[in-house]
């Protein structure tokens, strides 16, 4: 979610940036006026700036709290959910407790911020700039081609199907996403993979960073690395294992990958159950832990969450 935010945030930027320089290119000489005009300019695109910033860090801080709440949210969902069992709905209902409040609270939070403009949020949108993004969206509505409509059906369609697949977790998120690929090339008329490569091209960098965590985690959990550190955990009275795990999920997933640290606390939790050491009611109470800690606690620096180094 947070690529798609970036995404468009750079596509609007970009718009109206090109065309300040296309006003400036096309002045033959610079005479006083002009430099006034320049500068105002600036001003009005440092002032979007600001307003995409903000809306990029709303946007990050709601997909981390919004992430907590279902099996898909985030891909250390999948994981937790597999080794306790749950289902889509279990899952939410296990977690609503802990991430309502906390996205409630997390939403309610943005009123203020915008409202006092404190920490550089509360910026408007120019008035200059909001000409340009209605002129270049009047030009490309009447560019726009019948094939040009219907592809953005199609795309309307398959993004109604993806939220309707993941909600009902009608198959495992994988075969959604192929289903994705084939709705859209298929009904688009796409067929050289040349056309569709970049979409996974853009998708590397994340990716390649998930198989360098996973690859951690694998090392981890070969070489018993947290178990000691579990097994401390493991010899509290019950009531108390559940908040310490909560702080100590949440301390390094706010220094580190969130699913990194799920990870490795989740495969040490279903262990300890596999040995009988804890129940399988105990063993809830701990995933819920491990998830509500991993996820919320991610926002607090840009290494919470892979998707954050992209912002």
């Amino acid at each position: 979610m947070i690529a798609v935010i970036i995404t468009v945030a750079v596509g609007f930027y970009s718009v109206c940036q090109r065309v300040a320089s296309g006003k400036h290119h096309r002045a033959d000489h610079i005479h006083d006026d002009d430099e006034s005009i320049r500068e105002h300019e600036r001003e009005d695109l440092e002032q979007f700036r600001a307003l995409l910033r903000s809306l990029l860090m709303h946007g990050a801080v709601g997909t981390a709290l919004g992430g907590v709440c279902t099996i898909v949210g985030e891909p250390q969902n999948l994981l937790i959910a597999s080794k306790v069992g749950w289902n889509f709905t279990e899952f939410f209902v296990a977690m609503v407790p802990v991430s309502m409040p906390v996205l409630v609270v997390g939403l309610i939070t943005c009123l203020p911020l915008e409202l006092t403009r404190s920490f550089g949020y509360g910026a408007e949108l120019p008035a200059s700039v909001r000409k340009t993004l209605e002129e270049f969206d009047a030009e490309e509505s009447r560019e726009r081609t019948q094939r040009d409509v219907a592809r953005l059906v199609i795309q309307a369609i398959a993004a109604v199907f993806l939220v309707a697949a993941l909600a009902l977790h009608v198959a495992e998120v994988g075969l959604i996403g192929l289903a994705i690929i084939v709705i859209q090339t298929a009904l688009n008329g796409v067929t050289n993979e040349h056309q569709i490569g970049h979409a996974f091209q853009e998708a590397l960098p994340f990716t390649a960073l998930l198989v360098v965590f996973f690859a951690v985690v694998a090392v981890i959990h070969d070489q018993h690395l947290f178990s000691d550190v579990i097994t401390l955990v493991l010899s509290l009275p019950e009531e108390a294992q559940p908040a310490m795990f909560y702080v100590a999920n949440g301390v390094l997933s706010a220094i580190s990958d969130n699913v990194f640290v799920a990870t490795i606390y989740i495969n040490e939790v279903r262990a300890a159950f596999d040995a009988g050491t804890i129940s399988a009611e105990h063993m809830e109470l701990l995933a819920i832990a491990i998830n509500t800690g991993t996820n919320t606690s991610s926002v607090a620096t840009s290494n919470g969450q892979a998707a954050f180094l992209f912002r």
